[in-house]
């Protein structure tokens, strides 16, 4: 595929910039000032921060990584005046183009976040060699957020710069903090899909490994609940008094230990994880203090309330067993979903018609979670129509993998399947 094209350069330019500059949830006070920057130069209405996110924002980092991510930003080239407008984790942006004229609402959603992680620093790694990795410690995208909102970009250029005068309102929706699930709800809970009629998303790689495949509509998008979990115990020194402590570190691997083991439920696919756990305050100390952060997942409400039961089950068992204090804060998590059927099978149409596709399949199951199902379930219980479709790619690695990568020629195809589903429906002339 060509990348002589000015369009087409400055998509991967901007996608190569996102993902130098990775910034995690909440914290993407760069990309979200410069992706409403740009929007409101190509004559788009634009809303950020308070306006398209509720107070309720499941999940925050500290007080001292929102100021590191605000000052970050500044130093690396954030828009001033919108960076001060969505900093303190009100990174969410809304574009709109509404013509006057008669035609549906459509709402295209884009995440931007990026993951906590290392970057491969490998020779080998397509980032390090083509000079791109991640400059922020940490931070990598490395589930292909970089490429959808450059995606969404490149998208917004075309229909600022189309002939035909659009039909009816476009909304390109850019959602912070995808990743634990805590961004869509906010939105959806401050009316950003309100009114809206159909509703397209994409991702990248996910059951679609080869550039030029299409997932015309993800099913089975699992329901998710993400937790932390604070066990309180008490300090005693480990050789004089030890019977006078309460170990909370015993607590949260006794709680490892079981809530890896909870069983499965038969009626459908059941997810359990614990990602982190940390605690205690030296060695020769009983410890008083011990954090672990998991989730578990599952494709319909009933199951994933089962897990959750269980959830507390383990923890509650496990803080008696260790004679100490649990607390249970829900981290963020959404629903499940199932893409629209007939928006689907437009996509598949549309996407036959792509140049680069060479594959095109109906549906598969997204076998993740995304809040993205906050978006469709807001839509389609309104009566709407929602499709989170597939795009294939090459990838560098697994997703959330330290050298995870995209390839670039898929965010051509990408963008032409949007633009393609807007001419569809006679949005775009």
């Amino acid at each position: 595929m060509s990348r002589t094209d000015a369009a087409v350069r400055a998509m991967i330019a901007d996608r190569r910039d996102l993902h130098t500059h990775a910034e995690p949830g909440w914290c993407e006070v760069r990309t979200a000032s410069l992706v409403a920057r740009r929007l409101a130069d190509l004559g788009f209405a634009v809303r950020v921060g308070r306006e398209v996110l509720a107070e309720d924002r499941p999940g925050l980092p500290s007080r001292g990584e929102l100021d590191e991510a605000y000052r970050r930003a500044l130093a690396h080239g954030a828009d001033p005046d919108y960076a001060e407008r969505v900093r303190d984790g009100f990174t969410g942006v809304v574009a709109t183009l509404a013509t006057g004229r008669p035609g549906p609402t459509v709402a295209l959603r884009f995440d931007i976040d990026a993951n906590y992680g290392h970057e491969s620093s490998d020779p080998g790694h397509t980032a390090q060699r083509g000079g791109y990795r991640s400059r922020n410690a940490g931070v990598h995208h490395s589930c292909g957020h970089d490429a959808h909102t450059a995606i969404g970009l490149a998208v917004a250029r075309e229909l600022a710069a189309a002939d035909a005068r659009p039909a009816g309102e476009v909304r390109l929706v850019f959602q912070p903090a995808e990743e634990g699930l805590r961004g869509g709800p906010a939105m959806v809970a401050a009316g950003v899909v309100d009114s809206v009629d159909v509703l397209f998303g994409c991702h990248i790689g996910v059951q679609a490994r080869a550039t030029g495949e299409v997932v015309a509509g993800y099913r089975r998008i699992l329901a998710s609940r993400k937790f932390d979990v604070r066990f309180l115990g008490r300090n005693a020194h480990a050789g004089i008094s030890p019977h006078e402590g309460r170990n909370a570190v015993q607590a949260a691997a006794i709680a490892v230990q079981n809530l890896l083991a909870i069983s499965r439920h038969g009626d459908g696919e059941t997810r359990v994880n614990v990602g982190t756990v940390e605690g205690g305050e030296t060695r020769n100390s009983v410890p008083a203090h011990a954090l672990l952060r998991g989730e578990v997942r599952a494709d319909d409400d009933a199951i994933l309330g089962y897990l959750l039961d269980r959830v507390d089950d383990v923890v509650r068992g496990a803080a008696a067993v260790a004679g100490v204090e649990a607390r249970i804060e829900v981290a963020g998590g959404a629903a499940g979903a199932d893409s629209t059927p007939e928006l689907a099978a437009m996509v598949a149409r549309v996407a036959a018609g792509v140049d680069g596709v060479t594959l095109v399949r109906a549906t598969a199951d997204f076998k993740g979670s995304d809040d993205m199902s906050s978006f469709m379930n807001a839509v389609q219980g309104a009566g709407g129509q929602a499709v989170y479709f597939g795009l294939g790619s090459r990838l560098g690695d697994v997703h959330h993998a330290p050298s995870f990568d995209v390839d670039d020629d898929a965010l051509v195809i990408g963008r032409d399947v949007f633009l393609g589903c807007l001419r569809d429906l006679g949005v775009l002339g």
